[in-house]
């Protein structure tokens, strides 16, 4: 019997990692990082409980870290198989997985530096040799077109909704001997929204078996809907301090969506024209392949940032220091999204104990980050071996994350021509899960589990 071992993302939202074993083969779904508490990020530190080499490919469902930045680690602990995913994943990926392992080696360097290691020497977790050869193994395919992941395995994949190249896959086997023919497995990865500017809503389900979904809102919902207002509040609150806005965020996808929105208040004349620097190599190479797959984006979106000129890019580390020494009123948008590492650390170095300023969250903050303890009104945080006061406002927009709420992850459920036999909700914490387990349970009926770290079931397929 075909088997599913949940190795990631398992009661906690990041760590993607799902291996599913049939006919003698073994297929990694997703590969990423865990991130937030000390305990989480201790484990990718762990060996898998496979052989990295017994894994003949991985299946990649998008490019965010938490789903693909283990891949140097498994590489260089002998995994040697083909990784399969969309073209806008595998051009997202030749950014984040470098800046990964720079982060890696870096973090590494200073640690050694400062000496607030507790290893001697500290290492990174993988290097960007690492990095460059789990790119070499990517093997980007269409939407919509099955493709062969192992013997008698197929995949397609199926626009998510979430992220340039985000999709669901679908996965199904040829028919054995005396064996039924099932309708497969369906891999959510994260699921998009509804009616959001830049991504097109999320597809469809389809007829499936067995179901894996994402449970990261499972216990609340985004807000109305306000054309912007919170953001042009708090732009126009920051101006008026003559503070800077800094603005944590995940450097694909919510950059595109933040600097659509800026230039939309702007135009409306509803917000002060301030400064805006995208502080983030890797975020200004987004831009570049979103505004290249144009045609994966909403109807009638054409992205114009750089063209126009309405930011400056901060490219270099020289640019970068100038514009954290410089306290001109501006909107600094610098990544990482959780500000658990990158160029966003040193403008909150500099930032936080000024109480001009405004530290703006747009995305979701996974316990134990930087990110939730600021929102969660930390008076001090960590941060490269010491601690930093906090005298700038916080501020959090939620209606801008990229992931469905509870209602529209019953709304896309409502899309799948009939019931699979199970559906397991993954990428979320306890409450968020317990709570969308009810609501499917008595909305739709469904069978849903909740599986636990390491836990293995049979699956038909």
């Amino acid at each position: 019997m075909p088997s599913l071992t949940f190795l990631g993302a398992a009661r906690t939202v990041t760590g993607s990692k799902h291996l599913l074993d049939v006919d003698g083969q073994r297929i990694l779904f997703d590969c990423g990082l865990f991130q937030g508490l000390k305990e989480l990020r201790l484990r990718n530190w762990s060996p898998l409980p496979v052989p990295p080499e017994s894994i003949d490919a991985v299946v990649l469902t998008h490019a965010h870290i938490d789903h693909t930045g283990w891949l140097p680690r498994l590489v260089a602990q002998g995994f040697k198989g083909p990784i399969h995913c969309t073209g806008g994943t595998a051009d997202l990926c030749k950014l984040v997985l470098p800046d990964a392992a720079h982060i890696q080696e870096e973090d590494a360097k200073f640690a050694n530096k400062r000496g607030y290691s507790k290893h001697h020497p500290a290492l990174p977790l993988y290097t960007s040799d690492d990095a460059a050869e789990a790119l070499s193994r990517l093997k980007p395919a269409a939407f919509g077109k099955r493709i062969a992941i192992g013997p008698g395995i197929q995949a397609e994949f199926i626009n998510a909704g979430h992220l340039l190249g985000s999709s669901y896959v679908h996965v199904t086997r040829q028919p054995q001997q005396g064996v039924a023919s099932t309708t497969g497995i369906l891999f959510g990865g994260d699921l998009g929204r509804y009616g959001r500017p830049i991504l097109p809503d999320p597809s469809p389900g389809v007829e499936v078996d067995t179901l894996l979904v994402e449970s990261t809102y499972g216990d609340r919902l985004h807000p109305v809907e306000d054309d912007g207002e919170a953001l042009a509040r708090i732009v126009t609150d920051t101006f008026a301090r003559h503070g800077k806005l800094i603005i944590p965020a995940f450097a694909i996808g919510r950059v595109e969506e933040l600097l659509y929105w800026l230039f939309r208040l702007e135009d409306q004349k509803r917000v002060p024209v301030m400064p805006i620097y995208v502080d983030s190599p890797m975020a200004l190479k987004g831009i570049d392949y979103y505004q290249a797959r144009t045609g994966e984006l909403d109807p009638g979106i054409v992205f114009v940032g750089r063209p126009l000129q309405r930011f400056t890019a901060v490219s270099s580390a020289n640019e970068s220091k100038a514009l954290v020494e410089n306290d001109i009123p501006a909107i600094v948008i610098a990544s990482s999204g959780m500000a658990t590492g990158g160029r966003v650390v040193h403008h909150l170095l500099a930032g936080l104990p000024d109480d001009r300023n405004t530290v703006l969250f747009v995305g979701y903050q996974s316990a134990g980050t930087r990110g939730r303890n600021l929102i969660e009104g930390a008076k001090y945080v960590r941060m490269y071996g010491q601690d930093v006061p906090v005298r700038a406002k916080i501020a959090k927009v939620n209606g801008m994350s990229s992931h469905a709420d509870a209602a529209e992850v019953i709304k896309w459920l409502r899309t799948f021509p009939r019931a699979p036999q199970a559906t397991y909700l993954v990428h979320g914490e306890p409450p968020a899960q317990e709570a969308l387990k009810a609501r499917i349970t008595q909305e739709l009926g469904w069978r849903v589990e909740v599986p636990a770290q390491g836990q293995q079931v049979e699956i038909p397929l």
